[in-house]
């Protein structure tokens, strides 16, 4: 009696110990590495609070501190701004008025400046060095970790019954959707941004692009 007794213990232990709740495992921060590509690792999109408490929590921040974004926080800002989330039409997570899509994302780092690609969701060195300042004037876009600049590509609208000013407005339009989602986004993971109006009048030179051609559409900082 007494050594059945024990047995049917052991297995209500057993029992006890495979249901425990597992840890969580601790959130990955793997640092970013400049060079010519930076391959930014898939975006994780169970992180974050809900959108309701995302929404609830956004706001524009001018304060950061130097503290660089990890690869994970990078890729997931990115994937927001301007990732594919259809891939069977190359649609991103952005909406586009006539899924034009003429906005170029490019990444200002201390390290250099990048251009993403949505394909491959990488990045890819454009200028190496400390440019920052070319993003924007205000004091804290020197401090935050990141710097994105939106920019419209006119060529797209080629061929299309569209005035120029009203070419203009749509691609404003079109910026505006990539950095509210970026503000969502960093809104729910803990980290700070803010939509800005304004860049260098060297920004389209520093790029290497043709104003024929381009424009300057908007700017964001982010940051910790």
């Amino acid at each position: 009696m007494k050594t059945r007794l024990m047995a049917v213990l052991a297995l209500v232990m057993t029992a006890c110990c495979t249901n425990q709740t597992p840890k969580e495992e601790p959130l990955a921060a793997t640092p970013v590495v400049h060079g010519a590509e930076i391959l930014l690792p898939a975006p994780d999109l169970s992180r974050g609070m809900t959108v309701g408490e995302a929404l609830q929590n956004r706001r524009s921040w001018r304060e950061y501190n130097p503290e660089p974004l990890t690869m994970e926080e990078l890729s997931g800002v990115l994937y927001a701004a301007a990732g594919i989330n259809r891939p069977e039409n190359d649609h991103l997570t952005a909406p586009s008025a006539l899924a034009l899509y003429p906005i170029r994302v490019y990444a200002f780092f201390k390290e250099g400046i990048y251009r993403y690609e949505a394909k491959s969701h990488k990045l890819v060195r454009v200028v190496e060095g400390d440019h920052m300042a070319v993003s924007g004037g205000q004091p804290f876009v020197g401090t935050a970790a990141l710097n994105l600049v939106y920019v419209a590509d006119r060529s797209v609208y080629a061929g299309k019954p569209i005035p120029m000013d009203k070419v203009t407005y749509l691609c404003g339009q079109d910026a505006a959707g990539y950095a509210e989602n970026v503000n969502v986004y960093t809104a729910g993971t803990g980290l700070r941004s803010i939509t800005r109006g304004s860049a260098s009048p060297q920004l389209l030179q520093t790029l290497g692009l043709d104003e024929e051609r381009y424009n300057f559409a908007l700017a964001q900082s982010v940051g910790k």
